[in-house]
């Protein structure tokens, strides 16, 4: 499967799942990836909201390796979101 992936820097704090939800563009269409805040806690520390935002933009780019590798996998669930964990 040959995709382009990008990722925007348009990640948030999404308070109904607990969780940095954040776009990939798949050769143009977009795709919805997320983490929860407990596996980025687990991962790399944190507490709050802000601090996920924070280590999740500290580690971005290892995030996004590890998102892509799941969009080409195709582990997105039900719902169509490729969850890290």
């Amino acid at each position: 499967m040959n995709q382009a992936i990008l990722f925007p820097d348009r990640e948030e704090w999404h308070d109904s799942t607990q969780a940095i939800v954040f776009p990939a563009l798949v050769n143009g269409m977009q795709m919805m990836c997320a983490i929860k805040g407990s596996v980025l806690a687990q991962r790399f520390g944190g507490n709050t909201p802000e601090d996920y935002l924070s280590l999740f933009r500290q580690h971005r780019w290892d995030l996004e390796e590890e998102a892509e590798q799941c969009i080409r996998r195709q582990e997105e669930d039900d719902q169509g979101v490729i969850w890290l964990s």
